[in-house]
């Protein structure tokens, strides 16, 4: 493997791409909201991000995130410890109203990989309940993290975009359950175990058609906010179209975890039109 390959492979397996994805879902917030980013908000998911995937990717059991057999992943372990740092860091200047929200949000990602009791199930095991626990999070962590970090109401139209948020990270993870659908254990009941992928894929499109028309019900609508999510709902769209089992390498792990990233940089692009 040559430098370039091994760097690349670096990017996505330690968590840094679906970091700014996240990075990126905030500075959309933002920008639809009108808010001043507090950069201590965004980098602290940025890095906890980094952190915590890795956590749960690689250390299920606690023992063996400490204990990682290889360079790689020990390179891996190396920087997920000072993502964290980084993170701890830049959780000592949120505000008191933003550390509570970071603490249910911690706590539900938290459960996700760690059982709450000796014995018991983690809450990725329960039956196709995880895709959800994982929405919730994201969504929480992109739309009302930002909001209470600049002192803004939470009111109907942030409502709006968290319900938004939330369906947008769903459909994105469907590619994943589908491509994980040969691996995957039985008892977790994902989407394509339970419906199959056509199924699955036609509740994805569902969810995108909702998704795009719920846009419509908030009181402050923008037609940068409205060209935003037609083009994204139009992502969202071929997306599920080209999916299938049997993925590329990178399909899922790269292309589709670019679409916050992608979806950012045309919102700049279509914002500094709008302001010539």
């Amino acid at each position: 493997m040559n430098w370039r390959s091994y760097l690349f492979h670096f990017y996505l397996d330690a968590s840094i791409h679906v970091a700014f994805s996240v990075f990126a879902f905030i500075e959309i917030t933002c920008i639809f909201f009108g808010l001043s980013r507090d950069n201590h908000i965004s980098y602290l998911a940025f890095f906890g991000t980094i952190a915590c995937y890795n956590f749960v990717k690689y250390g299920v059991e606690a023992k063996k995130y400490y204990l990682v057999s290889n360079r790689y992943h020990k390179n891996i372990q190396v920087l997920s410890f000072i993502a964290g740092a980084f993170a701890l860091y830049h959780s000592f200047f949120v505000s008191f109203e933003a550390w509570i929200g970071i603490v249910v949000l911690s706590v539900l990602a938290s459960l996700y990989a760690v059982p709450l009791l000796p014995n018991a199930k983690n809450l990725r095991s329960l039956g196709g309940f995880k895709i959800f626990i994982v929405a919730l999070v994201w969504a929480g962590t992109t739309v009302v993290l930002p909001v209470v970090a600049a002192d803004a109401v939470l009111d109907w139209d942030v409502v709006v975009e968290l319900v938004q948020r939330f369906l947008m990270v769903l459909i994105l993870m469907l590619p994943f359950e589908i491509r994980d659908l040969a691996y995957d254990d039985p008892e977790l009941r994902t989407l394509p175990q339970r419906f199959g992928c056509q199924k699955t894929k036609l509740l994805g499109a569902a969810g995108a058609v909702l998704f795009f028309l719920i846009t419509f019900m908030k009181d402050q609508l923008t037609y940068l906010e409205v060209m935003g999510k037609s083009l994204v709902f139009l992502v969202l769209g071929v997306l599920l179209l080209v999916t299938k089992r049997n993925q590329s390498s990178f399909f899922s792990s790269f292309w589709v975890e670019s679409v916050p990233i992608l979806w950012w940089a045309c919102i700049l692009v279509m914002d500094a039109f709008l302001n010539l």
